[in-house]
């Protein structure tokens, strides 16, 4: 399947929000889709987060599920690798879930302004 133009432009808006985490804070898939204008597109969001591990800049790490679970982890070099770069920066991980995700949950909505 070739990337469009446009799904290629939306992995750019993707990578730009995502290296926008603080270091120690979560978001979603969902939340950056909704920060881009495309609340349905989370999907495509975890699309641009399985190839943005070609580049080194993009704290793909810090995007989790809406439960905060590490559903991304199957894509980084090593199965543990996910939550050792959140453990890194102090998020607390326990059984591939981000522990008090709600109170790291960082949204783009909030913290951003168009």
């Amino acid at each position: 399947m070739k990337l469009s133009e446009k799904s290629i432009d939306f992995f750019d808006h993707v990578y730009a929000v995502v290296k926008l985490i603080p270091a120690g804070r979560v978001t979603t898939y969902g939340a950056i889709a909704k920060y881009l204008g495309s609340p349905r597109s989370s999907r495509m969001v975890g699309w641009a987060m399985n190839a943005s591990h070609r580049k080194d800049d993009v704290p793909a790490h810090r995007v989790v599920n809406r439960s905060g679970m590490l559903t991304g982890k199957v894509h980084f070099a090593t199965p543990t690798k996910m939550e050792e770069l959140l453990r890194v920066e102090g998020v607390e991980v326990k059984d591939d879930k981000v522990a008090d995700f709600a109170q790291l949950f960082w949204d783009p909505n909030q913290e951003l302004a168009l």
